[in-house]
């Protein structure tokens, strides 16, 4: 039917087998045929489900879109905690803007943990790194933010999680895991990052890594604290031209940078820092510079950096994030080919920076 708009009640259940719907959630139930979720939330609701009801499992936003076209009738979505928190309802709203979504929501599973642990999360940044990359969290933790709370996975578990706060400095985090929270096995753990990492913890699970005070990054490295060229101790950006060139760039409204030619990797690692959401992705050819990069990211927290090794003139770009800044410092004698490069796939307003040491150089530019 090509008018038909889907029509979605979505109902947040607690982890817990002695759920009884009440109120809306009771009203929702009653008043309609047709119901999806995981074989975890049916086994929650299925004695009261309606006789004759049908259920759906559910695998996706979008075969759930085509199910609910296909049957013409509204079609009530179980979720797990609130549906609206990196769930079932956002992805609805985003898959279709015109669909009909109302959402009956239960605590997520970062406020359980807070109830638990007595904590305003008026203050707690939320993040997820589950199904999804290190973006989020990477980010709150170079911002210093002091209460952060993270949706985990089968991968990223709270010991991964732990490992990189130590990989990159952040040892001012205790860590609090929420198990199975509203089970029968419910177990809540507080440990510093050291602890967690030796430890195993029940699949649902959920952190909270919290400080005494909010740290936020500091405006300026100073280049000696950088681990640098075997031999060649001044190949490193001096902190004001750093701090001048990263201006020039105009990160603060920017998404994606690329350094060229990074070396020690000081430019890359202070617009790291200093803009914690942007990607920055780093070239160099030579390969000891590699192991340079990490170090200093590490030594310095800032994690999330990508490294292209290699020729960049021999590198697949469309393959890349396209850049809206971009940061020249190397281009072997081979400017204007590798400006054309840049040209190819650079953003519409994106910004071009070069540090030249040469009159030649900038001449060239």
């Amino acid at each position: 039917m090509s008018d038909f708009v889907p029509e979605f009640t979505v109902v947040g259940l607690p982890n817990r087998a002695d759920f009884q719907p009440r109120g809306n959630v009771r009203r929702a139930l009653d008043a309609h045929t047709v119901f999806c979720g995981a074989e975890r939330h049916r086994q929650i609701v299925v004695a009261w489900l309606p006789a004759g009801h049908r259920w759906l499992p559910f695998h996706c936003s979008s075969t759930l879109l085509a199910e609910s076209r296909a049957l013409a009738q509204p079609i009530v979505v179980f979720a797990s905690g609130d549906p609206l928190f990196y769930g079932i309802a956002g992805s609805l709203r985003r898959a279709a803007p015109a669909a009909r979504v109302r959402v009956l929501p239960w605590f997520n599973s970062l406020q359980l943990l807070c109830h638990r642990l007595a904590l305003p999360y008026e203050e707690l940044v939320a993040t997820s790194v589950h199904g999804r990359d290190w973006a989020e969290l990477d980010a709150a933790l170079i911002r210093g933010e002091r209460l952060i709370g993270v949706l985990t996975d089968a991968e990223r578990t709270p010991a991964v999680v732990a490992r990189r706060l130590l990989d990159y400095g952040f040892t001012q985090y205790t860590v609090h895991i929420g198990e199975a929270l509203e089970s029968h096995a419910e177990r809540i753990v507080s440990l510093t990052a050291e602890q967690t990492t030796r430890e195993h913890f029940d699949p649902l699970n959920c952190l909270i890594l919290a400080a005494s005070e909010r740290r936020a990054p500091a405006l300026g490295l100073d280049e000696s604290a950088f681990a640098g060229l075997p031999g060649r101790p001044d190949m490193v950006t001096k902190m004001p031209v750093r701090l001048a060139t990263l201006a020039r760039l105009d990160l603060a409204r920017r998404r994606c940078l690329w350094d060229i030619g990074f070396c020690t990797g000081s430019v890359a690692i202070e617009a790291r820092r200093q803009n914690p959401s942007l990607r920055v992705v780093a070239f160099e050819k030579r390969p000891e510079c590699a192991t340079l990069l990490e170090r200093n990211a590490r030594t310095f927290g800032a994690p999330g950096i990508q490294a292209v090794m290699g020729d960049f003139f021999e590198q697949p770009l469309a393959s890349l994030p396209a850049p809206d800044a971009v940061f020249v410092g190397g281009h072997g004698g081979r400017l204007g080919e590798l400006l054309a490069r840049v040209d190819s796939v650079l953003a519409p307003g994106g910004r071009v920076v070069l540090n030249a040491v040469l009159d030649t150089s900038r001449a060239d530019f």
